[in-house]
């Protein structure tokens, strides 16, 4: 199992330098040494905030259970660009083997952990040292190491490889919706917590202290490869299975095969990756990556477009020159009459008025939102979501997540802008994805 700890970002009062008593008196504000400016993310895009038709403009499809309409609002956010690529969630794949990697290097050779200050102190735990080498084919690493690849009779063709069942995420996380409830709040009057909690498994335990909103989680981290088979009955898929979550030419592809808990676990190391680096250079912290609401996600698929039918605008899937505008399952099952017979790569169509390619066909999404057919009658009208952490023991109903988009596989239906469908949270399919949003600092 890995040790690499992930450090949370919680919502404390921090005591700044300077002196309390300077402004003559007068409230003046602490001083922080200029004035902040939040620089564009890479490969994201602005979406404004504003105030939309959220729901469906056409008849509704039967059974489809979408068909209400509700005007909400949602303040500003980042969004990517595209749909999260194979050579992105790589990323996030080798960073989890290096760690683990670097975790059993550091048992046996101290250059690979961290374990005093720069003024000598000890620091205890220890930390992993990035900026040290790891040479695979050292010889006493290879030693070290031998643990996280196949077993010999596993291996095919003799090949050597990592074993990504292996590859295990471990990270904490604060549940919010816990930590915000006033039974569960710190009584200043009695000097503790009276309220219970509950883990990650639902056990419940009596709240002493703020850990008990600090939930530990670990995911592996690897795509299911296989669901390019699993997904369909009678049909040959073998070469996919093998080749398009590695293979160069597939690199600007959307990943698939992710599960809802591998997503949000993808924001998570995202967040911690980028907000370590500016911790490193003095740098004020950024807001945490997510996946976004129900809402955002639609939101920004009408590309501030009043009430537009798909994420183009018009009321059609095709152009004024006969061309298919995304990539889904037109005609009755022509699947390469759009272009692709199933995923293409990113930004192959034109993108909407906010600059976002893929909101419609490719690969359905994954929002962080739970799926409640009544979702619209309940939640508020200002950034609204429904958020449910299911438990394992849950039944399946309560582990349903929103998906929006629609996909390669997908009649035209799906590609409206309000259209909703779901899946379940453990599901890893060939036709899912997902993309990050992060908060804007301000409005």
């Amino acid at each position: 199992m890995m040790k690499n700890v992930i450090v949370i970002s919680v919502f404390i009062i921090t005591i700044l330098s300077g002196c309390a008593n300077s402004g003559g008196g007068e409230l003046v504000g602490v001083s922080r040494g200029g004035t902040f400016y939040e620089p564009d993310p890479y490969g994201m895009l602005f979406i404004p905030q504003g105030s939309f038709n959220m729901g469906p403009n056409d008849q509704d499809a039967a059974w489809s259970l979408t068909a209400q309409t509700k005007t909400v609002s949602v303040r500003s956010f980042w969004m990517d660009e595209t749909e999260i690529t194979n050579t992105e969630y790589r990323q996030f794949v080798n960073w989890v083997r290096d760690s683990i990697a670097r975790t059993l290097l550091g048992e046996q050779f101290e250059e690979f952990v961290i374990s005093e200050d720069v003024y000598g102190n000890e620091i205890d735990p220890p930390y992993l040292d990035w900026d040290v080498d790891l040479d695979w084919y050292n010889e006493e690493y290879m030693e070290v190491l031998e643990d996280m690849y196949l077993p010999e009779n596993e291996r095919f063709f003799r090949r050597k490889e990592i074993d990504s069942r292996k590859l295990t995420y471990e990270y904490q996380w604060v549940d919010m919706q816990q930590a915000a409830k006033k039974t569960n709040r710190y009584n200043f009057q009695t000097k503790q917590y009276e309220g219970v909690a509950y883990d990650q498994f639902g056990e419940q335990t009596q709240i002493k202290d703020r850990t008990a909103f600090i939930m530990n989680d670990a995911v592996n981290v690897y795509p299911d490869t296989l669901c390019w088979i699993s997904d369909f009955t009678y049909s040959f898929n073998e070469p996919w299975t093998e080749k398009y979550f590695w293979h160069p030419g597939f690199d600007e592809y959307p990943v698939v095969g992710v599960t809802h808990q591998q997503a949000t676990a993808f924001t998570i190391w995202r967040s911690r990756y980028l907000n370590d680096y500016l911790r490193k250079k003095g740098q004020p912290e950024v807001m945490e990556y997510r996946l976004p609401t129900e809402a955002e996600w639609e939101y920004a698929a009408r590309g501030g477009l009043e009430n537009a039918m798909y994420p183009w605008g018009g009321m059609y899937t095709r152009n004024d020159k006969g061309c298919f505008l995304a990539n889904f399952k037109p005609l009755r099952g022509r699947y390469g009459d759009d272009g692709g017979n199933n995923t293409m790569a990113v930004a192959s169509y034109a993108p909407n008025d906010f600059g976002i390619y893929d909101m419609a066909g490719n690969v359905a999404e994954w929002t962080s939102s739970a799926f409640d057919e009544s979702a619209y009658s309940f939640t508020h009208d200002f950034n609204p979501t429904y958020k449910y952490n299911a438990l394992p023991d849950d039944p399946h109903v309560m582990k349903r997540k929103v998906i929006r988009g629609g996909s390669w596989k997908d009649v035209g239906y799906y590609l409206l802008c309000g259209s909703r469908s779901y899946e379940y949270q453990d599901s890893a399919k060939s036709f899912i994805g997902f993309r990050c949003v992060r908060d804007y600092v301000g409005e």
